[in-house]
């Protein structure tokens, strides 16, 4: 493990002073001398190491101009792969101790699957204090992990076939169960529309099932959108806009990231994970413009554009999952690029008429520092997705508000669920950062895993 306290037997750790410019002034004396020596600005990030007589005594790592606070705590990102190897210590204020241990651990990520050669890892440690769970910070860090594994895998490896393996090795190592419905038994049980959007692939679309807990706990749903990869249907993408469509499966692997967190947490609820898993493929078999499919709920769509096929099998999975009434239902979707228009990447928008929930969710966002931000469900928007022929369209024709009136059109599919709340996720980091290298994200999940562990902890 990365972490450990720092009674535990590790080597003596060096101390690791997070400071902005202004503040290097109070450094103990030969930090301070050196980082004037070096004309080091304590850039955000920026490291700087102070030497002693057998190599590094400590190092500064630079704030830049905010300086407090938990975003400072999640600079330690850069930590892991800037320190030299040996064991280290974020002096200062511990009250931001889990955040900066978690962000050590995400700094630390990368997805070497496909290289040849993968570069050795150093190994640098952070010795926590006793405040910390060095094992509670790993499992976050690995339900960050395994979301961002699952979108970074190329679709060749990870069609919904793969989905389902990797749901059940998340099972097996908790004592979940899984059920998978295959193919045309989709018909057979009533899920019409993930049959229509996955038939066209020569990997059968599937609707996969994960229960964990007592059966008498509070209910929480997690359902997922499992598009494994995404051409866009008959109404096909340019190849530009498929270059990224490998993660159309982020919100499942975000949902089963999130799975992983509760049950490693062992939280008090029964937890139900429905992950929807197809491609949509284009072949003679793929669902066409115009078409009117009928949706487990009963309620008829006509078919304005079979590149909004992601809402589709959700409502599907949202009717399955609202029959039981669950107290808490969530659905993650890289759905709308409409979504990154508004609030670009790194904010995940989120849907809820629920008060109480929006407020939960703001109020762990922000101390957490996994950013979402709150969207209207404004229903006067829904009127654009009506059809002259069927109950309603999957696609509006004016264009506006698509992100909107995306949830607007899963709420349709919701009745009984005490709670329920969308993300319209983008599952990816084009930019590298402290946190993490370019590619797959988990965005939102240790938001939701906060509020649940605060109402279902032990």
């Amino acid at each position: 493990m990365l972490l450990s306290h720092g009674d535990d037997g590790t080597a003596e750790a060096l101390p690791v002073w997070p400071a902005t410019k202004a503040e290097l002034n109070e450094l103990p004396v030969a930090a301070r001398d050196w980082s004037i020596a070096a004309d080091f600005q304590a850039g955000a990030g920026e490291i700087l190491l102070v030497p002693g007589a057998d190599g590094a005594s400590g190092a500064i790592l630079g704030l830049g101009d905010d300086g407090a606070g938990a975003g400072a705590a999640m600079l330690a990102g850069v930590l892991t792969k800037g320190l030299p190897e040996g064991t280290w210590r974020i002096e200062g204020d511990a009250t931001d101790a889990h955040l900066g241990a978690l962000a050590f651990l995400l700094g630390s990520y990368r997805f070497d699957r496909y290289r040849s050669k993968p570069a050795p890892m150093k190994h640098v440690r952070l010795s926590v204090p006793s405040t910390v769970d060095p094992a509670e910070v790993a499992s976050i860090a690995a339900g960050i992990f395994l979301a961002r594994d699952l979108i970074n895998t190329p679709a060749n490896d990870m069609g919904p076939d793969a989905l389902e393996a990797a749901v059940r090795t998340l099972a097996g190592e908790f004592g979940a169960s899984v059920s998978v419905i295959v193919g045309d038994d989709l018909v057979k049980q009533n899920f019409p529309m993930i049959h229509a959007v996955g038939r066209a692939s020569v990997v059968a679309p599937r609707l996969i099932e994960l229960n964990f807990g007592p059966e008498d706990a509070p209910k929480v749903t997690l359902v997922g959108k499992g598009v494994s990869f995404d051409t866009g249907g008959l109404d096909i993408k340019p190849s530009s806009a498929m270059l990224l469509m490998k993660k159309d499966m982020g919100g499942a692997a975000n949902v089963l990231g999130l799975a992983r967190m509760i049950m490693a947490a062992k939280l008090k609820l029964r937890l139900r994970v429905l992950i929807p898993a197809v491609e949509n493929a284009i072949s003679g078999a793929a669902f066409r413009p115009g078409d009117i499919l009928t949706s487990r709920k009963g309620k008829t769509v006509e078919i304005g554009n079979t590149d909004a096929e992601g809402r589709l099998i959700l409502a599907d999975a949202l009717a399955l999952a609202d029959e039981e009434a669950p107290q808490l239902l969530i659905d993650m979707a890289t759905l709308t690029g409409a979504a990154r228009v508004a609030l670009g990447p790194d904010l995940a928008p989120v849907y809820t008429d629920d008060e109480a929930l929006a407020a939960a969710l703001n109020e762990a966002s922000i101390a957490v520092r996994d950013p979402m931000w709150r969207m209207p469900l404004w229903q006067p928007y829904a009127k654009a997705l009506a059809s002259k022929i069927a109950d309603i369209n999957n696609v509006t024709t004016d264009g506006f508000a698509g992100s909107i009136t995306a949830a607007l059109f899963l709420k349709g599919f919701v009745e009984k669920a005490a709670s329920w709340a969308h993300l319209d996720v983008y599952g990816w980091r084009p930019q590298a950062s402290h946190l993490g290298p370019v590619g797959g994200e988990a965005q939102g999940i240790r938001a939701i895993y906060s509020v649940l562990k605060s109402r279902y902890g032990a």
